[in-house]
């Protein structure tokens, strides 16, 4: 029987020269994480920036869903900050009110004695009754009137700080005397103007004629579109009220005492027609009413997302288009073996372009309506940091979104199609 022979080997053989084989070459890798959103990224721009056309038509959708989600959030608070901005500037430190009371333009009369039971505490240094009702005020110059927010307390007591209110404390204890709201709407008049010019002079208020005698800063409110700050005693003259009633009452703790344990020994002390407030939970409480017990909220979020989806639908039929229009190239690139992964971040990337490049004016466009709306309406519009990060983060979720819808027009783009 035949021998196989071996097979002859070359001299520089590994077997021959005792040299340790090569190890076998490394399969290609694929690319990097950051080449995996940066290349598919670069391809999104291009596509864009070949229809300047479309490109501007997407980020004027954009623009617009940014600038109505903008205004219709900035409405909202502006509206909702009005609503508190006479309980927002009272720096008391505890707060009474009746249990019923909804709104400070409507509230329930708290009896009177709670506010001197308060002071059995060590840590109350002061309790302030406060009044307030609503009457007309008469423009000094054309005779129109328009309902005023009157504020009746003790301004010398120190426990409700409106700015400017220290500087009139003493004369508004003289008798018909008042202090008025420099922030209020212009259809009262120039009051403000006319007390720097001129000093103290009369304005009729209901049926009385009282004497301006100070400025204060408190803002319009929905109740009211300008605030008149006087004494009890000028307030009972103008507003018949029980003096053994009244309608909020501001407390003043000593230096250094401690407000939640103060407010938690005074809820013990008090009865249970009496609620005890911090400030921030007194004005959490009005701005609650307005948000849950009238139409308002629901109506300005219910446009902020009309505007989103308005946004949404401009952006998808941009990508769509754009999908349709280079189908082939999509089926090429498959046929070269892109996957659907690498496929769907070019048009998630065209998305998220999409949302950088649209926010941009929309944000500058919304800024400058702030000023202009505020400066016509009074309303405290501003843009704070997290509303443009928040409308951000929506406006970049409704184009990823789009992209998203988008994407399912990828499924045509067969690579067999191409033969």
């Amino acid at each position: 029987m035949n021998e196989i022979s071996p097979p002859r080997l070359l001299p520089w053989a590994p077997e021959l020269s005792g040299a340790a084989p090569a190890p076998a070459a490394a399969p290609p890798r694929g690319p990097g994480p950051l080449a995996a959103l940066w290349l598919p990224l670069r391809l999104a721009a291009r596509q864009l920036r070949a229809d300047r056309a479309k490109l501007l038509t997407a980020i004027a959708g954009v623009m617009f869903a940014a600038v109505l989600v903008f205004m219709q959030l900035g409405f909202r608070g502006a509206l909702f900050d009005s609503a508190t901005n006479l309980l927002a500037g009272m720096r008391a430190d505890l707060f009474l009110m009746h249990p019923m009371t909804q709104a400070s333009f409507r509230p329930e009369p708290l009896p009177r004695a709670r506010a001197w039971q308060t002071l059995a505490d060590p840590a109350v240094e002061r309790a302030v009754p406060v009044y307030l009702a609503q009457q007309t005020l008469r423009n000094p110059e054309g005779g129109s009137r328009r309902a005023v927010q009157l504020i009746g307390l003790d301004a010398a007591g120190g426990a409700v700080a409106f700015p400017g209110l220290a500087a009139a404390a003493a004369d508004l204890t003289r008798p018909d005397t008042f202090a008025f709201d420099r922030r209020s709407r212009p259809e009262f008049g120039p009051l403000p103007a006319l007390f720097e010019r001129d000093g103290p002079f009369e304005v009729q208020i209901g049926h009385r004629q009282m004497q301006l005698v100070g400025l204060v800063e408190i803002g319009p409110s929905f109740g009211a579109d300008g605030n008149a700050v006087m004494s009890e005693v000028n307030f009972r003259r103008l507003v018949p009220r029980a003096a053994s009633n009244t309608d909020l009452v501001a407390l003043k703790l000593r230096a250094g005492e401690d407000v939640l344990a103060a407010q938690a020994r005074l809820r013990a002390l008090l009865p249970g027609d009496v609620l005890v407030l911090t400030h921030p939970e007194l004005v959490a409480k009005e701005r609650a009413y307005w948000e849950d017990s009238t139409p308002i909220g629901f109506i300005f979020v219910f446009g902020s997302v009309m505007g989103l989806v308005v946004g949404m639908v401009i952006v998808y039929q941009i990508l769509f288009a754009d999908i349709a229009g280079h189908l082939g190239e999509y089926a090429t690139m498959k046929a070269m073996g892109y996957s659907n992964g690498h496929l769907a971040r070019v048009v998630v990337g065209a998305a998220v372009i999409l949302a950088l490049v649209g926010f941009v004016p929309g944000f500058a466009l919304s800024w400058v309506l702030y000023d202009f709306v505020a400066g016509a309406t009074f309303l405290p519009l501003e843009m704070y940091p997290e509303r443009a990060l928040g409308v951000l983060a929506l406006i970049f979720g409704m184009c990823v979104a789009a992209g998203l819808l988008a994407m399912r027009k990828l499924r045509d783009a067969n690579p067999a199609d191409m033969f």
